[in-house]
């Protein structure tokens, strides 16, 4: 597999996998099999009656608020489904130099894999608890409650591939459009500078025009819409913590 490390700001950094050499042999997973037919019923109901719709709509705004950090990682295939071969086999990674530096890479993603694991499985928990309560009150919270358990499920089995990942590491290629990036800034960025910088201030890297450019540039068309979430939510924190409070 390919990932693909996109610095939204210099704290947060969207993962995004690329299935290699997908083969039609492989058995899906019972989960799998439960998303792809909860993912289609909630497609079907985009065009259904007027209270399905009304649920779809709703149910997409409460979806859009799970971290772009957790909601990326669908991406990325289960420990379970190639936990035999992960030690053997080497993961490329896309990332742009002038903003991550390729020393600290096998740090930041160790990083990234691990700080966030604790709060995974809390959340995972609360989620799985939460189905049977709100069932008999609405669709809504039932629906998105699966999604996000799934998808959190899904993180901590992928934490353990990260580690696995790094012990066969292997720096990939970096395109040369990354060079003249509109993410580039004046000097790197290491994602390890605020816990080193005095007075350290966030930057946002990645902004709504530079969305189509960058999933363009890497030929991953289904990149946009992941990118749109995170900038989308990188955007409204930065805005939250501008905002005064009110006595």
């Amino acid at each position: 597999m390919r990932l693909f490390l996109i610095p939204i700001s210099t704290s947060r950094t969207l993962i995004y996998c690329q299935r290699l050499n997908l083969t039609s042999a492989v058995k899906e997973s019972w989960s799998d099999k439960g998303t792809l037919r909860a993912a289609k019923l909630w497609t079907d109901w985009k065009d259904g009656t007027n209270w399905q719709k009304k649920v779809v709509k709703y149910g997409n705004q409460l979806l859009r608020k799970i971290p772009f950090e957790e909601w990326a990682l669908k991406s990325i295939p289960p420990l379970s489904s190639r936990a035999e071969g992960v030690r053997s086999d080497k993961v490329e990674v896309i990332f742009p130099d002038s903003v991550i530096s390729r020393e600290d890479l096998p740090e930041i993603l160790h990083k990234m894999g691990s700080e966030r694991q604790r709060l995974h499985r809390t959340r995972m928990i609360y989620s799985m608890i939460g189905m049977p309560i709100s069932a008999p009150v609405m669709l809504i919270p039932v629906y998105v409650l699966f999604e996000s358990g799934w998808v959190l499920t899904k993180a901590l089995s992928v934490f353990l591939t990260y580690r696995f990942s790094i012990s066969s590491f292997a720096h990939g290629l970096i395109g040369e459009h990354w060079q003249d990036s509109p993410m580039s800034v004046n000097g790197p960025y290491a994602l390890k500078q605020k816990s080193v910088t005095p007075n350290w201030n966030e930057v946002i890297l990645c902004r709504r025009p530079n969305i189509k450019q960058v999933a363009t540039a890497l030929n991953l068309p289904e990149l946009e819409s992941e990118l749109s979430r995170a900038v989308e939510q990188v955007e409204q924190s930065f805005q939250s913590q501008k905002t005064p409070e009110k006595i």
